[in-house]
C-alpha cells in the first residue's frame, strides 16, 4: 500500500502543482488513498520532495542541479531496491526484478527516474519488474549497478 501511495504522490506532484499537505491529502483521498497528516508527511521525507521557491509547490528534487540531482536520484533508487527489491534475473536484454506484493511500481519508477545508461524502460505490475535495456551488454550492466545498490556496494 506505502509503495502504491508514494508511486501516486510522484504521479500527482509531477503533473500539478500542489503547494500543501492537505491539499496532497485531499488529491490522495480522490484516488482511494486515505492518509493521516504524519504518514503523508514521512512519505514526502521518504521520496526527498522539496518545495519551489518560485510558487511553493511540491517537486522532485531539483534537476537545475544536476550532479545534486543525480545523487539523490541514486540514493533514493538503492533505498527503494534495498527495501523492496526480494530477487533478480537477467535474460539477454531484459532485466526481471522481483519484489513484495504491492511494491514493484514504486521500484520501477525510483528505475526510470535514475535514468541507468542503456535501460530503455520498465513495465512494472503488482510484484515484478521488466527492465528493458538496449542491448545484452547495457543489460549486464544495468544488473550488475542494481544489485550492487541493492547489496550496498555501489
Amino acid at each position: 500500500m506505502k509503495a502504491r501511495r508514494q508511486a501516486v504522490v510522484l504521479e500527482l506532484v509531477g503533473r500539478e502543482a500542489i503547494v500543501s499537505q492537505d491539499q496532497l491529502r485531499r488529491r490522495l483521498r480522490a484516488r482511494g488513498f486515505v492518509v493521516t497528516q504524519a504518514t503523508l508527511s514521512r512519505d514526502i521525507q521518504d521520496l526527498g520532495l522539496l518545495k519551489r521557491a518560485a510558487d511553493g509547490a511540491y517537486q522532485r528534487p531539483d534537476a537545475s542541479e544536476p550532479a545534486a540531482s543525480a545523487q539523490r536520484t541514486r540514493a533514493l533508487l538503492q533505498r527503494a531496491l534495498r527495501e523492496h527489491l526480494t530477487g533478480l534475473d537477467r535474460v539477454q536484454q531484459l532485466i526481471v526484478l522481483k519484489t513484495g506484493p504491492g511494491h514493484a511500481q514504486l521500484l520501477a519508477l525510483a528505475i526510470d527516474h535514475d535514468e541507468l545508461p542503456g535501460v530503455v524502460g520498465t513495465i512494472a505490475g503488482d510484484d515484478t519488474i521488466l527492465v528493458i535495456a538496449r542491448s545484452t551488454g547495457a543489460a549486464r550492466s544495468a544488473a550488475r549497478t542494481l544489485q550492487e545498490l541493492a547489496d550496498g556496494k555501489a
